[in-house]
């Protein structure tokens, strides 16, 4: 069990890092996204192969096909989130970037027919306001619109994944990593293939900066990801999972030296303890259902 923590966490600050290295790499957000699903892919599908693990998409074409849209909204996510990184700035990208599990929430209840209690409601409420201060406190110059605009797609982007994920209940794991990681490197290629013919200049002091995100934040991130959410309580793997966003708020301040006013920090906190506390509700509600049920 110790291991399985290790690796979870070790996971969600490799991912907190990411808009870290990409900083160092002189590229567009789109081929910044082609190299890391690329090398994502060549390794993960290596893993997969030398693995010798069950294939179970050819068994379920209906749940391969969800994974495959959410792989394409995955690959769309990363494009967005990269660019709200070079016009925002990583800490209020991420802190943006990560109510796509709110926009999730709001529309459980038609999609899914979860309801929408008292606790979500708040939570949302206590996020939104977090948003709102983060957002508000941005200082005027650069393309502020516009890295917004990004983030917010990048969110949308993100809930759209997880919506799309859920409908693939018999494709798991690290199968399910891997054909995300391959269709979000297929769409992303298109792209480049359209706009540039895959014309890439990279700087030499570029290719460190891109293999590390490609294999240790992308490939080594989501397998070590994958093969501990399944040996962890549910409560764990729900609360700890906003180490992410945290962790990328703390690297980009002390890496990066960017600064967050009061407002933005308050707003930083906000949207965290807004995030967990639907979380742990939810849990100790399905919780206390089950022994009812019981």
């Amino acid at each position: 069990m110790k291991r399985a923590y290790f690796k979870y966490i070790f996971s969600l600050l490799l991912f907190g890092s990411n808009g870290i290295v990409a900083s160092y790499i002189a590229l567009s957000s789109y081929e910044i996204v082609f190299f890391r699903t690329l090398i994502g892919s060549l390794l993960l599908i290596s893993v997969f192969i030398f693995s010798r693990r069950e294939v179970s998409f050819k068994k379920y074409k209906k749940h391969t096909f969800f994974v495959v849209l959410s792989g394409i909204a995955m690959g769309l996510s990363w494009m967005f989130v990269y660019e709200a990184y070079k016009q925002i700035g990583v800490s209020i990208a991420s802190l943006v970037f990560y109510c796509g599990p709110i926009i999730v929430m709001i529309v459980s209840p038609i999609l899914f027919k979860e309801k929408l209690t008292l606790p979500k409601i708040l939570g949302f409420i206590t996020v939104f306001c977090g948003v709102f201060l983060v957002n508000g406190q941005i200082s005027h110059g650069g393309n502020i619109k516009f890295g917004l605009f990004c983030g917010t797609m990048a969110a949308l982007m993100y809930s759209l994944m997880i919506i799309f994920n859920k409908q693939a209940k018999d494709i798991v794991g690290l199968e399910n990593s891997t054909i995300q990681l391959v269709a979000g490197f297929v769409v992303v290629a298109v792209f480049i293939g359209i706009k540039q013919r895959f014309v890439i200049d990279v700087p030499a002091s570029s290719w460190i900066p891109i293999f590390i995100l490609g294999s240790v934040n992308t490939a080594i991130g989501c397998y070590l990801y994958f093969s501990s959410i399944c040996e962890l309580p549910v409560q764990t793997v729900a609360v700890c999972g906003y180490l992410e966003p945290l962790s990328a708020v703390v690297f980009s301040v002390l890496i990066l030296g960017e600064v967050m006013s009061l407002p933005q920090i308050i707003g930083a906190v906000m949207i965290i303890c807004g995030a967990i506390f639907v979380e742990c509700c939810d849990l100790l509600f399905a919780k206390n259902r089950k022994i009812i049920l019981k």
